[in-house]
């Protein structure tokens, strides 16, 4: 009988969060404990995320180091699950037959399930069906107390980029009902939570049902979590062009709790890139958003993801790029060379330009957008920051850490008076990796 699970992670914030339910599913299901040490584990478990290069080969990597704990313990159990798993399924099995459970994201809800079944029949256990919303209905809410918690209110993507995956590991866009993300979030605030970041991965496709029958958007989703009063501050990500609609850009200037922040990604400054990358919508429409957007809110800081290298890239491409990193001046933002994923369109592209180009142009494209943000710092200083101070320095007990809404780390004088509160304060000093602040009276 197994007593201890451990869970390795890769990606987003969304395979955070359902790490935590698998977690919360094998805790009440299956009396199992978390550990911290694979080799204290009778359960291991790699949440996998198939968006970036080589992610099938990071987590063959890893069970092969695995396999050398179950040769020592033949009672260890090794499970597969996420967007590998469900892009891999039984080939999972066939290249490593030591895996005894392989689930997608989906399904991730009946782990304890097919751990059951495992035992019972001796073999392995695969599932990576797509029951669309039902999992959210098995899922338990965590019972850690704490004061940021995410939560899930969509799964899946229909936009169905050349160059990605998602569409194929998780399924089709399909929201939650507005009641059920309601309750998990009241519930969660029983548990001390005041800041909430509403995952999907395009969460602003949200279109969930109510219970009268009606569908809410995104922005009326927005409006019902704002009035729940134990909510303090609220996050979303990630979001997509397509979606940003009046009614949730005047979010940001109607609903005081929600962070002025956002992270919209744009891939590309070209519209032919763009083209070819099928997202839909051009370099105008998206200055346009952003026009929108600072008009309602001129505070807010932007974060974006750019694809840098996709199939033939030119230079002329590239230099849109960075005229539109210069032109919109985004906040610290992500940026990867372009890998292609098995089976999407994009993969079928010849492409003729090098390594050696894509990964110069990489470098100048992030050494711009380092200064940016350098410089949005240091424009932060004179200016009132709403900041949620939530855990100590580990280098120095000392010294208490926050979050402003654009994710800037602030620091004070430990006091136990303003662990896990909103406090406003007044940004002093911006010369540091944190910021420093006026002395709170």
């Amino acid at each position: 009988m197994t007593h201890k699970y451990y869970i390795k992670t890769f990606g987003c914030q969304m395979n955070e969060y359902d790490s935590e339910k698998i977690g919360g599913v094998l805790n009440i299901k299956s009396q199992l404990t978390e550990t911290s040490a694979p080799e204290d584990a009778d359960l291991i478990i790699l949440n996998t995320c198939s968006i970036r290069e080589k992610a099938e080969v990071k987590v063959f990597s890893d069970l092969g180091r695995f396999r050398e704990l179950k040769e020592k313990n033949p009672r260890l159990r090794i499970a597969v699950g996420g967007c590998v798993a469900s892009q891999e399924g039984e080939n999972i099995i066939k290249r490593a037959p030591y895996v005894d459970l392989v689930f997608g994201p989906q399904s991730l809800h009946r782990v304890s399930e097919l751990l059951n079944k495992r035992e019972s029949s001796g073999k392995p256990q695969i599932d990576i069906s797509f029951p669309e919303i039902e999992k959210f209905d098995h899922l338990p809410i965590t019972n850690k107390n704490c004061v940021s918690a995410s939560v899930s209110i969509m799964e899946g993507c229909s936009k169905y980029c050349s160059f990605c995956v998602v569409p194929f590991t998780r399924g089709e866009e399909v929201s939650r009902p507005l009641e059920g993300i309601l309750s998990e979030i009241v519930r969660l605030t029983f548990n001390g939570v005041s800041e909430i970041t509403l995952l999907g991965q395009n969460v602003n496709a949200y279109r969930g049902l109510m219970g009268n029958g009606d569908i809410a958007d995104f922005s009326l989703l927005l409006e019902y979590v704002a009035e729940i009063n134990e909510i303090k501050r609220i996050r979303f990500t990630t979001s997509h062009p397509n979606e940003m609609t009046d009614s949730l850009i005047n979010c940001f200037r109607s609903i005081d709790k929600l962070a002025k922040t956002i992270h919209l990604p744009i891939q590309s400054g070209s519209d032919r890139v763009l083209s070819a990358m099928k997202r839909n919508y051009t370099t105008l429409e998206y200055k346009s958003i952003i026009r929108k957007i600072r008009k309602v809110c001129p505070e807010i800081s932007l974060t974006s993801d750019f694809i840098i290298g996709f199939p033939n890239e030119t230079d002329n491409e590239f230099r849109s790029t960075i005229k539109l990193m210069k032109d919109l001046e985004f906040d610290y933002s992500f940026s990867f060379l372009y890998s292609p994923r098995p089976g999407t369109p994009a993969s079928y592209i010849d492409d003729n330009i090098t390594n050696e180009i894509k990964q110069q142009r990489l470098e100048e494209l992030q050494n711009l957008n380092v200064s940016q943000g350098k410089n949005y710092t240091k424009m932060m200083k004179g200016t009132d920051q709403r900041v949620l101070f939530d855990h100590y320095s580990k280098k120095n007990k000392d010294i208490l850490l926050g979050k402003t809404d654009n994710n800037r780390i602030v620091e004070v004088n430990a006091n136990s008076n303003l662990l896990n509160k909103f406090v406003n304060v007044r940004i002093a000093q911006t010369d540091k990796k944190n910021l420093q602040i006026e002395p709170l009276i």
